[in-house]
């Protein structure tokens, strides 16, 4: 797919709680021709969550064998045991509409990507205001246990570190202003 058969692809990545998908729906919402990639995962739904809609959920055999016949783009171990993963099958259904992907990726996801699709992908890192307001709103979720949430936390951490692998850094102290420079970031590359 990396051979110019491709078409243009947005890659949001962040810690945990910095508020990514927010952006990217709300991003979807005004653009109309950016479509939401859906990502698979090896990790059980939460209460919430619908296969097909927010994931792709594959028992950890049916993940493997997907990795071993090469139906991925790219895929990681995020948390132990637990493995995120683009499906090529999912871009090229996106691109066969003529639209462009929306990508809600790890970090180490969002840089692979890159890294493959180079010029015809725009990188960008939601990087929360601090650590402390992370925790904050990862606890407000109300969906982790505290163990969790620490474990989210020193991941957090180390994915902030690598921030400067992405074509722009957007702080989202404020998600108003967040979503504008965003905007403002997708619509100035839609059009190049």
């Amino acid at each position: 797919m990396a051979d110019g058969k491709s078409g243009k692809l947005i890659i949001f990545s962040a810690p945990s709680g910095a508020g990514k998908t927010t952006i990217v729906h709300a991003l979807t919402e005004r653009f109309p021709r950016l479509e939401f990639s859906i990502s698979a995962t090896s990790r059980q739904p939460r209460h919430n969550e619908q296969h097909g809609r927010d994931y792709y959920f594959l028992s950890a055999e049916e993940f493997r064998k997907a990795c071993e016949e090469e139906r991925f783009v790219e895929w990681e171990e995020v948390y132990a045991g637990t493995r995120y993963g683009t499906l090529k099958s999912e871009m090229e259904r996106i691109w066969r509409k003529g639209n462009i992907i929306l990508f809600d990726v790890d970090v180490m996801g969002g840089i692979r990507l890159k890294s493959i699709f180079g010029a015809n992908a725009l990188s960008i890192f939601v990087m929360p205001p601090s650590v402390a307001a992370l925790r904050e709103r990862l606890t407000g979720r109300g969906t982790d246990s505290p163990e969790t949430i620490e474990k989210r936390i020193a991941k957090a951490e180390q994915e902030i570190s690598y921030a400067d692998r992405f074509d722009y850094v957007v702080i989202n102290d404020d998600l108003q202003q967040a979503i504008v420079e965003v905007e403002t970031l997708v619509a100035k590359f839609i059009k190049e």
